[in-house]
């Protein structure tokens, strides 16, 4: 591979990395937090009152920040009943159609979902609970989440097209 494409694959696998490592800790606060309301409802006849909340945000946005590295080691389910029996060229031609559809739809969903993070940035819109959160922080973790999927996207087509694998293994080049 070229070495401005290894580069760029490296940063999207970098990246996506890191935001599936926020992803694990995300899993950890949901965890801990359920734990938390065990803990005030059991002992003490008390609640954080955001539970439902906090757990709906923090699964949404772990959804989306870990779908670019799961893409990247493999562990996205796919359908490939088709692609799957193609050998050589014609196979490399319909993973690169699939991965430009699939750059093409988070396109289109993450400019459908940024425009909603915008917009409650600039309304300042909260969360009708106790807690207020404003609404761009969860949206936002979404659209980041679709960004860095078509960052995956786009350096997993590059690599396809330069003759690699679609699927990185550990410590590849």
């Amino acid at each position: 591979m070229r070495p401005a494409l290894l580069l760029f694959d490296r940063a999207a696998t970098a990246l996506n990395r890191v935001a599936g490592g926020l992803a694990a800790v995300l899993l950890v606060h949901i965890f801990l937090h359920i734990v938390l309301e065990i803990v005030l409802r059991s002992f003490f006849n008390s609640s954080t009152f955001v539970l439902d909340e906090f757990v709906g945000y923090a699964i949404a946005a772990m959804t989306f920040l870990s779908l670019g590295y799961a893409l990247n080691s493999g562990s996205l389910i796919r359908v490939d009943l088709m692609v799957g029996r193609l050998r050589g060229r014609p196979r490399r031609w319909a993973e690169l159609f699939c991965l430009a559809a699939s750059f093409a739809i988070s396109g289109y969903s993450a400019w459908w979902v940024g425009r909603d993070a915008l917009r409650n940035w600039s309304r300042g819109a909260v969360s009708e609970s106790i807690a207020e959160v404003p609404l761009w922080l969860p949206v936002g973790a979404v659209w980041l989440g679709l960004v860095l999927l078509m960052i995956q996207l786009l350096a997993c087509f590059l690599r396809v097209a330069a003759g690699g694998e679609l699927i990185q293994s550990e410590g590849a080049e």
